[in-house]
């Protein structure tokens, strides 16, 4: 053996003695703690919807295929999912408010602006939260807690075990990917899902390897304990074999995508509505479950994750979820996930969109069953390619998703016409995601600041990114005729500058929200602008830029003219860097090729 192959050899040795323990301990806390979540879920469940409402939801294949009793009474339905978005609600804001909403995206942002450092006590009050919220028939999902209940354990074991900042970051990723799949008895989709759910179109490779076993322990201790069948039980749905049908499923596609992308919209519009809503915090949730409850009482398949409406769906029983409701059903869901995750309630945003994704599919047969004699694919079919590619899209995970509900429905036969579907709902939806916290590339990531571009981008001056179209306020001007040309222009932050056009401070969206509503009609901006300015000059490098906007964790640097005479000639955001950057990219590529 030369002696560089020894060398790697023992690199590859090092490597798995040092992750093969970590992963076998993230995989067994977050098989147990999925084990823990789901029993608290059933619990809440017993105590609220079947004992003191008398609704019992239906229940997929893998969790007992229980069929669902409507006889409930309505008034104590709305009573239990108030009080659930109240006691949720309490929880959260109470002890951890970074516990709210759709735990995942709270991890994706640990990974990429928290140098992978979750607090201890977030899994906790984000599993009781969530099984609370869940339990009481709050529209979320259950890959979110899972998810941090993974991630807080690899963010902790890291801080333990004193690895470095790399590593730490990667523990927390295979963490998500662990938990989620456990929960979802989906270990080879979890593990994928660790390294595609950090970015909107890359992967963190190096989470791979440790996810694998992480997400493999964590399933067979789920298993184990809840049995192997999967979720929907093992779906016959005989093999692909007729090409003429992939237009069909590229139009699935089509609709998800574009469906996806109100959903996003609605999610994240409902959440803004109620941050500006001015009631205490831990009664917005209470709030959203009063309204999910009205919903319910006529539409009671909008409540709770809803696996079991979608296997009567499978199974061809439309007996209480007629197909013509499809549309209204989906709707439905859509405002009350909003409403439960988005009034500040704790759930995942995974188990919804898998429910609207594959009730968009079995529309979608039933109009071409109609339209088409003798059409050959099952309603199973495009339940589940709508699963694959609606999540697909609006999570940026199209090859972890279409493995994850491939592996939840027992069957590997429709990788084809989810490939051609989910591939499809995932342009459409274009840079739309679920996860804010997302982002492009790791090049664009801060935990690969180090790694990436420095060279390229000290050599790109600021005077090659910045805009000279500037939108700017005067010092005497009202803080609310300032907070409505940000709102117009569609921006966080407005330079401040004299009758001389010289910079004397800068108004941002945080300077605003921190005055009383009341104030912002009565102060001048001049009176609550930052006069401490982070500034730069035309022939200042873009790293140092980069540098200087992470540093200060702000989001745009305005340009003068000179370090003394403070001249307001432009301005430089993050995004102009990395539009620089991914030009400049582009171009030594496309002169590499002609060569």
């Amino acid at each position: 053996m030369g002696i560089g192959k020894t060398i790697v050899f023992s690199g590859e040795l090092r490597y798995l003695r040092k992750w093969i323990p970590i992963a076998i301990l993230i995989g067994v806390v977050s098989g147990l703690g999925a084990i823990l979540f789901d029993d608290a879920i059933a619990f809440f469940n017993s105590l609220f919807l079947n004992s003191i409402a008398g609704f019992q939801a239906p229940t997929p294949l893998g969790e007992g295929g229980l069929l669902p009793s409507l006889t409930f009474n309505p008034y104590l339905l709305v009573l239990v999912t108030t009080l659930g978005g109240l006691f949720s609600g309490m929880l959260v804001f109470g002890l951890a408010p970074e516990a709210e909403g759709h735990g995942t995206d709270a991890a994706i942002d640990a990974f990429h602006n928290k140098k992978g450092n979750i607090r201890a006590r977030i899994p906790l009050v984000k599993t009781l939260a969530s099984a609370i919220t869940i339990g009481s028939g709050g529209s979320a999902g259950r890959e979110g807690p899972t998810a941090q209940i993974g991630a807080g354990f690899g963010s902790f074991i890291g801080k333990k075990l004193h690895l470095n900042l790399h590593d730490r970051r990667i523990a927390l990723a295979v963490g998500i990917g662990a938990g989620i799949g456990a929960i979802f008895k989906a270990p080879f989709g979890g593990a994928i899902l660790a390294a595609e759910i950090l970015y909107m179109g890359d992967f963190e490779v190096d989470a791979l390897l440790p996810a694998f076993i992480a997400s493999t322990i964590g399933y067979s201790i789920f298993g184990f304990i809840n049995g192997w069948t999967p979720v929907f039980g093992l779906v016959n749905l005989g093999t692909f074999q007729n090409p003429l049908d992939l237009p069909f499923y590229a139009l699935l596609g089509l609709a998800c995508g574009l469906l996806g992308i109100a959903y996003v919209m609605s999610f994240y519009g409902v959440k803004d509505a109620f941050q500006r809503l001015k009631v205490p915090n831990y009664f917005k949730p209470a709030i959203g479950g009063f309204i999910v409850g009205v919903i319910g009482v006529f539409f009671p398949q909008i409540l709770g994750v809803g696996y079991g409406w979608l296997q009567l769906i499978m199974n061809g029983d439309f007996t209480l979820l007629p197909l013509v409701f499809l549309p209204i059903i989906i709707v439905l869901k859509i405002l009350a996930t909003s409403l439960t995750i988005g009034s500040g309630g704790s759930g995942g945003v995974f188990g919804p969109a898998l429910i609207i994704g594959g009730m968009l599919g079995a529309i979608l047969w039933g109009i071409l069953n109609v339209l088409i004699p003798n059409f050959q694919p099952s309603i199973a079919v495009f339940v589940i390619v709508g699963m694959m590619a609606f999540f697909g899209g609006v999570g940026k995970v199209p090859i972890a998703v279409i493995l994850m509900a491939s592996e939840m429905t027992g069957s590997y036969t429709l990788l084809v016409p989810s490939m051609i579907a989910t591939s499809i709902a995932y342009v459409m939806a274009g840079k739309i995601t679920i996860y804010r916290s997302q982002v492009p590339t790791r090049a664009e990531s801060p935990a690969h600041r180090g790694e990436y571009s420095i060279s390229l981008l000290e050599k790109l001056l600021v005077k090659d990114a910045m805009s000279n179209y500037v939108v700017t306020a005067n010092p005497d001007m009202l803080v609310s005729e300032a907070a409505e040309i940000m709102k117009k222009q569609g921006i966080r932050g407005l330079p401040v500058t004299n009758r001389h056009n010289e910079l004397v401070g800068i108004l941002t969206v945080t300077d605003i929200l921190e005055m009383h509503p009341d104030n912002r009609n009565k102060k001048s901006v001049s009176s609550v602008m930052t006069k401490d300015v982070v500034v730069t000059l035309p022939s200042e490098n873009l790293a140092n830029v980069l540098g200087k906007l992470t540093g200060n964790q702000i989001g745009r640097l305005p340009v003068v003219k000179t370090a003394n005479k403070k001249q307001l000639i432009g301005i430089v955001t993050r995004e102009d860097v990395w539009r620089v950057y991914r030009i400049e990219i582009n171009s030594r590529l496309e002169e590499e090729t002609a060569q």
